[in-house]
């Protein structure tokens, strides 16, 4: 099984462009999709809104688009970073005002409605740190209930991968362990050990994915390394648990990203020895594509939103959805 639709189309409801996807399933098995909406221009800075559609059939339909939170003016609102309590199953999402100044929203309804925005910034970004990013793409629960955000920042010269980190069910957030420099954008697993792997965008020159580990729940960092199998074109990329050995035989993570030098060829991918190697995967779109973001549908499908388009990557942001059999070619199913 393999279907893939628009979620986001450009020019539509108000908006030039939408870019930065994120999605997570809900407790209740809603799907949520959300990016930036951004008004005027492709820019990166500008009249930027984080919007959100919601499915409540797997993704074979969405609701109409709401903005979840926006500002007047030129004002950029964005790097969503969703994750799902699943002890209380909140719905907290980071997110950054202009690259500079850190917020959290939360939902309590699946994702129906949203609080005001609570700053963080003191809790999460020394003083001497200038650009900031939340994610983009989503967080992720620890199995100690640990709710951690991937981040990344620059200081003040060299962009560096971090995370974020609340023991309180989102109550409260404190900065995690910095990452090498030359890293930025990334996502993190935990593995069945219960170590953290970080995977990460990379300015080192070689077009290869980063990666570190984590003994400590994200508190410090191994050195950084390149994966020479995850190509890459300089590029923000996604990483998921998908299975775990105890409830489905084998423990499976899931990576997607552009796997070109060039931002084009939308591939997914899978491990089977916890992010140490990972297979060749699957085309989604051979054409222009470069954000992703990962998730597992309640019927345990795999869920890919991505930027895809023919002419350029920015076209739509799109929904795809895959079986195991699929992505294996039939050699492997749950």
């Amino acid at each position: 099984m393999f279907v893939q639709t628009p979620v986001f189309i450009s020019g539509q409801d108000g908006y030039h462009t939408y870019r930065i996807p994120a999605i997570v399933a809900t407790l209740q098995g809603t799907l949520l999709a959300i990016c930036e909406g951004r008004r005027n221009s492709r820019s990166d800075h500008g009249d930027i809104d984080l919007v959100l559609k919601r499915s409540f059939d797997l993704g074979e339909t969405w609701e109409p688009m709401q903005v979840i939170w926006g500002e007047p003016g030129e004002v950029t609102i964005g790097n969503p970073c969703p994750v799902v309590d699943r002890d209380t199953g909140t719905i907290w999402l980071p997110f950054c005002r202009d690259n500079d100044r850190v917020f959290v929203t939360q939902s309590d309804d699946d994702g129906a409605t949203w609080a005001r925005p609570t700053e963080i910034t003191e809790a999460v970004k020394p003083q001497g740190w200038t650009w900031y990013a939340t994610g983009p793409g989503h967080g992720i629960q620890l199995d100690s209930g640990r709710l951690l955000i991937p981040c990344d920042h620059r200081n003040p010269e060299e962009m560096h991968s971090h995370v974020f980190f609340s023991d309180d069910h989102g109550a409260s957030w404190q900065l995690g362990g910095v990452l090498g420099a030359q890293t930025d954008e990334c996502e993190a697993v935990q593995t069945a050990d219960g170590a953290l792997y970080l995977n990460m965008r990379s300015y080192q020159g070689r077009h290869r994915r980063a990666y570190a580990w984590s003994r400590d729940g994200g508190e410090t960092w191994s050195e950084v390394k390149l994966d020479d199998t995850l190509v890459e074109p300089v590029c923000q990329a996604s990483v998921a648990r998908f299975t775990k050995a105890q409830q489905h035989g084998k423990n499976r993570v899931l990576f997607s990203n552009p796997a070109s030098t060039e931002r084009r060829q939308m591939t997914l991918r899978l491990s089977y020895d916890e992010c140490r190697t990972w297979n060749e995967g699957k085309l989604l779109h051979a054409g222009p594509a470069a954000y992703s973001d990962l998730c597992i549908a309640p019927d345990m499908t795999i869920c890919c939103l991505y930027e895809r388009g023919e002419e350029h990557a920015y076209e739509t942001i799109t929904f795809a959805r895959c079986d195991l059999a699929w992505l294996t070619d039939g050699q492997d199913a749950l």
